[in-house]
C-alpha cells in the first residue's frame, strides 16, 4: 500500500483536529469517531457517507479506485498485516524533518485500535480480570504481538506529532496502549510478588554455621576456598522464588513494557517486588534491622544472638541469594543488561550496607572479654567477604563495599586487641586474698585456660589480627610498635630460646600465661599449710598443661621447652608436698635411738608410736578434706604416698611390735596394720571432711 495516496478510505484532512496542544472541540472529536466507524469497509466495497441532511447514501467508487474491503467485522489478522506495512513504511521516511507531505492516516489504523480495545477488554473490562495464568500460550504469545504492535504503531504515529491530521490517531493508539499497559503492568506485579522464599534446608546449605567445632575448618585459606566454592556452586541455583517458564514470562512482560514507554514503572515494580523478597529473606534467617543507637543498648546475651544470625545471613546473601539475584534480574531483562545492573545494583548495595551497618554497630559496643570470639567470627566473615565482592557486585560500587567491610574489619581488629590487653590487666589485678578451698583448681585459673582454649582454634584469624595492629602502631609512631616480635617481653619469659621470632599474637599469648603462673604463686601462699600450697600448686599445675596439652593450636605456640619446663615445676611441687607431710610422719619410723645396750627402749619405742599414730590420724583428717580433681593426678600421688609408707611402716612394725606385751598393750600402740595405712591413704584427696579422724575400733 502507497502511504502517500490519498483514497476516500482515509481521513480528510478538514476532519483532523488542531495541533496537539490546542485541545480540539468536543463535537469536531465526536464527528471523527462517528465517521471513521461509518467509513468502516462494507463486503461490497462501498463506503458508507452521509450527506448533508443526515442520511446515508452509497458513494460507489471506480473500478481503480476500490480497495480489497476487509469483511466486517474486520479482521484483526488482517488488519495486524495493515499495520505492519505502515509501520514499515512509515520508518522509511523523515517524519517531521520530511519536506515531502506526510500520508494521511488509513482507516485501518482506527480499525486496529478498536479491535485491540475489545481485546483488552475480553480480559480486563470486567470486575475481575482474566488473570494471565489462565491464558492458553497461543493465546498469550498473540496479546504480547498485539501490544508489541501497537506500541510500534504509536511510536510510527508519532514520528509525525506536529502534524494535525495525526493529533487524534496518535491520542487514539496512546489511550489503548495505556490500557494494555496498565493490564500487562498489573499482571507483572501479580506475578513478581508471587514469589517463593527458599526452605529451611536450602538455608542451611548455604554456610549459615557460626560456631567453631573443628578451628582447621575456619583457616584463612580452606575458608576463602570454601567461599569462592560456594559463589561458584550458587552460579547453578535456579531463579530465587520463580520457576523458569515464570521468569520467561517476566522478561516478555518487562519488554512490552519498556517498548510501550513505561520503563520507569516497569524497573519500580520489579523493584519493590524483589525488595520485599530480600527483606523477607533476611527475616527468615532471623536477621532483623537495627539502628547503630539500638545495637548500642541491647545487652550483651539478645546481641550475641543477633550477631549468629547476622552471621548466616551475611554468608548466605554473599555465597547464595545475591549471586541468584542478579541472574534473576539478567533474565528478566535480558536485552537491557544496563537496567539489569542498575536494578541489582540498588537492591544489593541497599541490603549490604544495612549488613555492614550492623557489624560496625557491633564494633563499637563495649569491650567485654566474652565479646572477642563473635567479633572474631565478624571478622572473619568480613574478611572472606571482600575477595568476592568484585565477582558479586557491580563495578559501580565493588569499591564501596570493600572499603566499608574493611573499615568495619579494622574496627573489630582493635576492638581484639584491646580486648586482649584487658585480659592481661584483668589477670594482674585479681588480688582475691580468699583461698580455695582444699587447694582446688582456681575458677580464675578455669576461666583464662578455657579462654584460651577456644582463642586457640582462631589462632590464625589472631595472628592476622596481631599483625595488622603491629602495623597501625609502626605507622602511626616513630619509636616502633609495642608488640617488637624481636624482643617479646624479653623480661618476662625465657621461654622460647630458639633463634626464631615470635609473633605478636605469640607474645600476647606467653604474656597471658606467665601473669597467670605469677598470679597463682600469690594465691598459693595464702595457705598457712605449705604442703597444701603445694597441692594447690600442682592442681592448677596439672589443669593447665592438660588444657595446653588438649589444644594443638596452644600447644604448638607455647612449644615443647616451655611444656616441658611446667612438668618439671608439677614434679617439684610433688616433692615438696611429700617431704612437708610424709617426711615428718617417717621420722617416728627412724631406728635411731630406740636400742640402747642392745636392747630396744621401750619408752622411746611407746613415744614413736604413738607421734605416728597421732600425726597419720590427723594428715588423714585434714587431707582427706583436700581436693584433687584430677584422677591421674590424684592415683598418682597415693601411689606415690603408699609407695614411700606402706614399706617403711612395715619393716618398723615387724622389727619392734613383739616388743610388746600381746593383748592390751599391743592395740593401745599399735593402732595400725599395713593394709589399714594403704585403705586411709587412698581417702585422701576427695573432698571429703573426716572430723574425728579414723579410729581404731
Amino acid at each position: 500500500m502507497d502511504l502517500t495516496q490519498t483514497s476516500d478510505q482515509t481521513i480528510s484532512n478538514d476532519k483532523q483536529p488542531d495541533i496537539p496542544d490546542e485541545t480540539p472541540p468536543p463535537h469536531e472529536t465526536e464527528s471523527t469517531e462517528a465517521e471513521i466507524v461509518e467509513q468502516l469497509p462494507t463486503d461490497d466495497g462501498v463506503i458508507k457517507t452521509t450527506d448533508d441532511d443526515g442520511a446515508k447514501t452509497d458513494d460507489v467508487k471506480p473500478d481503480d479506485e476500490v480497495e480489497v474491503s476487509s469483511p466486517l467485522p474486520p479482521d484483526l489478522d488482517k488488519v495486524s498485516e495493515e499495520i505492519d506495512q505502515f509501520i514499515s513504511e512509515s520508518s522509511n521516511l523523515k517524519g517531521d524533518d520530511d519536506e515531502s507531505k506526510p500520508p494521511d492516516v488509513p482507516v485501518f489504523v482506527e480499525q486496529f485500535a478498536v479491535l485491540v480495545e475489545a481485546k483488552i477488554d475480553e480480559y480486563d473490562g470486567g470486575d475481575a480480570p482474566v488473570k494471565w495464568s489462565q491464558l492458553a500460550q497461543e493465546e498469550a504469545t498473540s496479546f504480547l504481538d498485539i501490544v508489541d504492535r501497537i506500541s510500534n504503531l504509536f511510536t510510527s504515529l508519532c514520528r509525525f506529532s506536529s502534524e494535525y491530521k495525526y493529533a487524534y490517531s496518535i491520542s487514539r493508539v496512546d489511550g489503548v496502549l495505556q490500557r494494555a499497559m496498565s493490564y500487562i503492568e498489573e499482571e507483572y506485579k501479580s506475578i513478581l510478588y508471587d514469589y517463593k522464599i527458599n526452605t529451611d534446608s536450602d538455608i542451611t546449605n548455604s554456610d549459615t554455621s557460626s560456631s567453631k567445632p573443628n578451628p582447621n575448618s575456619y583457616s584463612s585459606s580452606d575458608t576463602n576456598q570454601a567461599a569462592e566454592q560456594d559463589y561458584s556452586a550458587s552460579e547453578e541455583n535456579k531463579f530465587p522464588g520463580y520457576s523458569e517458564e515464570i521468569v520467561a514470562t517476566l522478561n516478555k512482560f518487562s519488554k512490552a513494557l519498556i517498548a510501550g514507554g513505561y520503563e520507569t514503572e516497569c524497573c519500580q515494580v520489579y523493584f519493590i517486588a524483589r525488595r520485599k523478597a530480600l527483606e523477607e529473606s533476611l527475616h527468615k534467617l532471623g536477621f532483623e534491622k537495627y539502628s547503630i543507637d539500638d545495637v548500642q543498648k541491647m545487652n550483651w546475651e539478645p546481641l550475641e544472638r543477633e550477631v549468629t544470625a547476622w552471621i548466616a545471613t551475611f554468608r548466605h546473601c554473599t555465597n547464595v541469594l545475591f549471586s541468584s539475584e542478579r541472574k534473576l534480574a539478567d533474565a528478566v531483562f535480558e536485552d537491557q543488561p544496563s537496567i539489569s545492573e542498575t536494578i541489582f545494583s540498588n537492591l544489593s548495595r541497599g541490603m549490604m550496607i544495612q549488613l555492614l551497618n550492623f557489624a560496625e554497630a557491633v564494633s563499637m559496643t563495649k569491650r567485654a572479654a566474652e565479646k572477642l570470639f563473635k567479633f572474631l567470627d565478624i571478622y572473619e566473615t568480613l574478611r572472606d567477604f571482600i575477595p568476592l565482592v568484585d565477582k558479586i557486585f557491580p563495578v559501580s560500587y565493588a569499591d564501596e563495599l570493600k572499603a566499608e567491610a574493611t573499615l568495619s574489619r579494622g574496627r573489630l581488629g582493635e576492638s581484639m586487641v584491646s580486648i586482649f590487653s584487658e585480659l592481661e590487666n584483668s589477670i594482674q589485678g585479681d588480688s582475691n586474698k580468699t583461698p580455695v578451698p582444699g587447694g582446688a583448681v582456681h575458677p580464675l585459673t578455669r576461666y583464662i585456660m578455657n579462654y584460651l582454649k577456644y582463642v586457640g582454634e582462631y589462632r590464625d584469624t589472631l595472628e592476622q589480627v596481631f599483625r595488622e595492629h603491629q602495623m597501625i602502631e609502626r605507622a602511626d609512631s616513630a619509636t616502633g610498635s609495642d608488640f617488637d616480635c624481636q624482643n617479646p617481653q624479653a623480661g618476662q619469659s625465657n621461654h622460647h630460646t630458639s633463634s626464631n621470632k615470635l609473633s605478636p599474637f605469640e607474645t600476647h599469648m606467653i604474656k597471658v600465661m606467665d601473669l597467670l603462673d605469677s598470679n597463682l604463686e600469690g594465691k598459693s601462699r595464702l595457705y598457712k599449710d605449705t604442703s597444701l600450697s603445694s597441692i594447690f600448686m600442682m592442681n592448677n599445675g596439672r589443669y593447665i598443661l592438660q588444657k595446653i596439652k588438649g589444644s594443638p593450636e596452644i600447644n604448638s605456640l607455647m612449644g615443647d621447652q616451655w611444656y616441658r619446663k611446667r612438668s618439671s615445676d608439677l614434679r617439684q611441687y610433688h616433692k615438696n608436698y611429700q617431704r612437708e607431710t610424709w617426711g615428718k610422719l617417717l621420722q617416728c619410723l627412724n631406728h635411731e635411738g630406740l636400742n640402747v645396750n642392745g636392747k630396744v627402749n621401750k619408752p622411746i619405742l611407746k613415744e614413736r608410736f604413738k607421734s605416728f599414730n597421732a600425726l597419720f590420724d590427723e594428715i588423714h583428717k585434714t587431707q582427706s578434706s583436700w581436693v584433687i580433681s584430677d584422677e591421674q593426678l590424684q592415683s598418682e600421688l597415693r601411689v606415690s604416698i603408699s609407695n614411700m609408707v606402706i614399706p617403711a611402716y612395715r619393716s618398723f612394725l615387724g622389727r619392734f611390735s613383739q616388743t610388746f606385751t600381746p593383748g592390751r598393750q599391743t592395740e593401745k600402740y599399735v593402732k595400725y596394720q599395713p593394709e589399714e595405712i594403704e585403705t586411709d591413704i587412698d581417702e585422701l584427696f576427695d573432698g571429703n571432711a573426716t572430723p574425728w579422724g579414723r579410729k581404731k575400733l
